[in-house]
C-alpha cells in the first residue's frame, strides 16, 4: 500500500498499462507481468494474459535466466568486501586448475575474461544439467577464446565459473550460499533455484500460426549460477531497491554503486548502441538517461529488471515465452513513462550541519594553468571539482579523514586531491594527482607551474 504522494497518477497508470498490453498482443507471449518501483517500493503492478479472468500477480514465479548473474555477482563481492579475495586475483589463486585461471575475477564479473559465450554441445539451456557433472564440462577442451582482459564477450560458463568460485571459497554450495546471505536477508521468498505454486509454464510460440509448444524445464546443474533462478515482480522488485540503495545486511551503497559503473571495453556494436557492462550489471543510455540492471532468457521465459538510478525509478518485466517482446525496450520505456510524466521531486534543500573551517576556506574558484574550476563542498562531506563553464574534467571526491580526498568518478577516479599550505598555514594551491590548480591562472606564488615569463600577462605589442 502506498502512501498518497507515492500513488502514480492515473494517466501514468494508463500509460504503464497500455505499454504492456501493446508488448503482450505484439509480443505474442501467454502471459506478460510487471511493476514499477519509485521512492523504494512498488507503486505499480499490471499483468495481461491470454486466459481470460486469471491475471498474474506480484507472487506468481517465473524464471529469470541470466538476472541470477547479478545474484552471484553479489556473492563475489561479499567475499571481496570481507577481504576474502581481490578483484585482482587471478582466479587460480583460489580456484586452481580451471583451465582460465589467468583471468582475474574482475574480468569474469565483467565479462571481459576471454571466455567463451557458451558452454559445449548439446544446448545446455535445453538439456539436463547432468549432462555436464563437472565444471571441465561446462567448459570445454577451449574455454578462451580471446585473449583475457581485451575485449567484452558475454560468456555463461564465466558466471558458472563464478558460482564454483563462491562455493570454494565459502565451503557450502552456491545455493545455500545464495539463501543465507541474499535470498533471507533481502527477504526475497519467492526466489529461488526451482519453481513452487503458483508459477508460470513456460512455453513457445510458434512463430507463423497462433499455437503454442510447452517448454521443458531444465535444472540447469553446474550452469546455475548463470541462469537458474526463479522469481515474482515483487521480490525483483525489491532487488531493484537494494541494487539502488544497498543494504548493509548484504552489501553497501559503495559497493552497490560499484556494480553500476562501466568495467569492461565495450565492443564497437555496443558504442552505437550505447551499452556497456559494469560487475554483474548491463548499463544502456537510452532516452537521454543511465539505465542499469541485467535480462534474462531461458526456453519458456523472457525477464528484464531495469533501474534509472538518477530518476528513482526501476521496472520489473516478465513473460512466458521464448521469444516474443523485446523486453529490455518494455523495461525502458515503464522507467521513461514514470520519469517523464512525474519528474523526481528533489529532496528540499538543506543547510549543512556543521563544516570544517579549513575545507570552507578550500571553496570557490581555482584554475589548472587557464582552465577556470570551482570547487564546492557536497552535503555528504566530501567536496567536488568541476569547470566553472563548458566540458571539461570533473569529480566528485570522497574525504579520507586526513584532510585530503580521492576521487570517486571521471578522469580523476582513485586519485588523490590535497590542499598544500605555506609555512604560515595559508593555502599555496591544491594538488590533484601531480596537476597544480591555484586561484589565480598560473599563479607566480605556486611553485609548478608558476609565472614563467618575467614580462608577465601583456597584450600584443
Amino acid at each position: 500500500m502506498t502512501t498518497p504522494q507515492e500513488e502514480l497518477l492515473p494517466t501514468t497508470c494508463r500509460a504503464l498499462t497500455h505499454r504492456i498490453a501493446v508488448a503482450q498482443a505484439e509480443g505474442r507471449t501467454p502471459s506478460l507481468v510487471a511493476a514499477v518501483v519509485r521512492g523504494g517500493r512498488t507503486v505499480w503492478h499490471g499483468a495481461r494474459t491470454s486466459v481470460d479472468g486469471h491475471g498474474p500477480d506480484e507472487n506468481v514465479q517465473y524464471r529469470i535466466g541470466s538476472i541470477t548473474k547479478t545474484f552471484t555477482a553479489v556473492l563475489v563481492l561479499r567475499l571481496r568486501d570481507e577481504g576474502m579475495l581481490d578483484l585482482g586475483d587471478p582466479l587460480e589463486k583460489h580456484l586452481p586448475g580451471t583451465g582460465v585461471g589467468e583471468a582475474t575475477i574482475a574480468e569474469l564479473l565483467a565479462h571481459s575474461g576471454g571466455l567463451a559465450a557458451e558452454s559445449p554441445a548439446p544446448w545446455w539451456e535445453r538439456t539436463p544439467g547432468s549432462l555436464r557433472p563437472e565444471l571441465a564440462d561446462v567448459l570445454g577442451e577451449q574455454p578462451l577464446l580471446h585473449p583475457v582482459g581485451r575485449r567484452h564477450h558475454y560468456s555463461n560458463p564465466g558466471y558458472t565459473v563464478l558460482g564454483a568460485l563462491v562455493e570454494k571459497v565459502r565451503g557450502a554450495s552456491w545455493e545455500e550460499v545464495l539463501q543465507r546471505e541474499v535470498l533471507d536477508p533481502l527477504g526475497l521468498e519467492r526466489t529461488a533455484t526451482r519453481p513452487s505454486a503458483p508459477h508460470a509454464g513456460g512455453w513457445a510460440v510458434h512463430p507463423w500460426a497462433d499455437v503454442m509448444l510447452a517448454e521443458p524445464t531444465e535444472d540447469l546443474g553446474r550452469m546455475a549460477p548463470a541462469g537458474q533462478l526463479w522469481s515474482t515482480t515483487g521480490d525483483l522488485a525489491r532487488f531493484a531497491v537494494f541494487l539502488t540503495q544497498g543494504d548493509d545486511k548484504v552489501l553497501g551503497a559503495e559497493t552497490v554503486r560499484e556494480m553500476r559503473a562501466p568495467a569492461a571495453p565495450a565492443e564497437a556494436t555496443d558504442v552505437v548502441d550505447g551499452a556497456a557492462y559494469g560487475l554483474g550489471l548491463q548499463l544502456q543510455h537510452r532516452d537521454g538517461r543511465l539505465l542499469v540492471g541485467h535480462s534474462g532468457s531461458l526456453p519458456g521465459f523472457l525477464a528484464n529488471l531495469t533501474i534509472g538510478v538518477e530518476d528513482d525509478v526501476a521496472a520489473v518485466v516478465l513473460t512466458n515465452c521464448t521469444s516474443g517482446p523485446l523486453l529490455a525496450g518494455v523495461g525502458s520505456d515503464l522507467v521513461r513513462i514514470v520519469a517523464e510524466a512525474e519528474p523526481r521531486i528533489p529532496e528540499p534543500w538543506r543547510p549543512l550541519r556543521e563544516v570544517d573551517a579549513a575545507v570552507l576556506e578550500l571553496a570557490g574558484q581555482w584554475y589548472w594553468g587557464t582552465h577556470a574550476f570551482a570547487l564546492r563542498l557536497t552535503p555528504d562531506g566530501g567536496v567536488s571539482l568541476g569547470p566553472l563553464s563548458g566540458q571539461g574534467r570533473r569529480s566528485r571526491f570522497r574525504a579520507n579523514g586526513d584532510g585530503s580526498w580521492t576521487g570517486l568518478e571521471g578522469y580523476y577516479a582513485g586519485e588523490s586531491l590535497r590542499a598544500v599550505r605555506r609555512p604560515d598555514g595559508t593555502v599555496s594551491h591544491l594538488d590533484l594527482g601531480s596537476f597544480v590548480f591555484t586561484r589565480q591562472p598560473y599563479d607566480e606564488g605556486a611553485v609548478v607551474p608558476g609565472g614563467v615569463d618575467p614580462q608577465g600577462w601583456q597584450g600584443i605589442g
